[in-house]
C-alpha cells in the first residue's frame, strides 16, 4: 500500500512541475506576443524576426511537453 502512495505522490509532485512548467512558458509566449506587436507597430524588422523565431521555439517547447502529458492522462484513464 505504502508503495501505491509513494507513486501517487510521486506523480502528483511531477504533474505540479510540469504544470509549472506549462505555465512558465505560457507566460514566457503571452510576453513575446505582446513583444511582437509593439514591435510590428514600430516597424522594427529586425525585432520582429527575432522575435518570431523565439516565439516559435517557445510555442515549439510547449507543444512537445503537452504531448506526453496528454498520453499520460489517457492512459489514467484506461486504467
Amino acid at each position: 500500500m505504502d508503495q501505491f502512495i509513494n507513486t501517487d505522490a510521486t506523480m502528483i509532485t511531477h504533474y505540479h512541475d510540469s504544470t509549472d512548467v506549462d505555465n512558465d512558458l505560457f507566460q514566457q509566449i503571452k510576453i513575446k506576443e505582446n513583444q511582437l506587436k509593439i514591435a510590428q507597430e514600430f516597424n522594427m524588422v529586425y525585432v520582429v524576426k527575432a522575435l518570431q523565431s523565439q516565439l516559435s521555439k517557445l510555442q515549439y517547447q510547449l507543444s512537445e511537453l503537452q504531448d506526453p502529458e496528454f498520453e499520460a492522462l489517457m492512459s489514467l484513464l484506461d486504467n
